[in-house]
């Protein structure tokens, strides 16, 4: 009886993982891993860029990408590699790498000598199972002095470079300090402003997909 049962455990067991990676099958999954910006702090879930970029693949016939919306508001680059790590647990594993981490270091006045470590080790780990990364510029206010918000801007330059990745060069580019694209907070975007910055993303990912983009996403 035990030997019975614990051969239909099994069984169970790989009748699941066949299922998990036949529904991965063909699939092309993105993982947008970011903070407050990526997740949509104050705009609901179908409203961040994420939503709205996947909703512009469809319209393209581009059903097999799905896109995994992994921000977590607060975070810093610190956190990218651990969190790299459990998102290669997934089924189906992403293959494409839409890194936005950093805002928030240089907010807080954080090493951008140990954010740019921080960051290369995503990068680093991501290219060693064999994905695809696009790396999302980003600015800071001049809170902490001109010298400290040239030092963070470089870091993303110079890690595309050195990385040879694609570079996204401002994740917020036509959206930041633009009152009627931001929320009251003046940091995150709101509805429209993420249609822009979904635009802005598509625009350097389309390539990774091996798509030519038409037109502009949804307005």
């Amino acid at each position: 009886m035990f030997k019975t049962n614990l051969r239909f455990t099994v069984f169970l067991l790989l009748a699941f993982l066949w299922r998990g990676e036949a529904m991965g099958a063909g699939v092309t999954k993105v993982l947008l891993l970011g903070d407050s910006l990526t997740e949509g702090q104050g705009v609901p879930e179908d409203s961040t860029y994420a939503a709205a970029m996947e909703r512009e693949l469809k319209i393209m016939g581009r059903t097999d990408v799905v896109l995994r919306n992994a921000g977590i508001g607060g975070s810093t680059s610190a956190s990218g590699l651990s969190r790299l790590r459990w998102h290669l647990k997934e089924t189906p594993r992403p293959t494409i790498l839409v890194l936005a981490l950093g805002p928030n270091d240089g907010l807080r006045g954080l090493s951008t000598e140990v954010m740019k470590t921080n960051l290369r080790a995503v990068i680093r780990l991501a290219a060693e199972n064999k994905m695809k990364v696009l790396l999302a510029g980003m600015k800071v206010p001049p809170n902490y002095g001109k010298a400290y918000t040239r030092r963070f801007e470089a870091v993303f330059r110079q890690l595309s470079r050195e990385e040879h990745v694609p570079l996204i060069p401002f994740l917020l580019e036509g959206v930041a300090a633009n009152p009627k694209l931001n929320l009251q907070d003046g940091i995150h975007p709101n509805e429209e402003g993420y249609k822009v910055v979904a635009a802005t993303v598509l625009k350097h990912l389309l390539p990774l997909l091996g798509i030519k983009q038409t037109k502009g996403p949804e307005k």
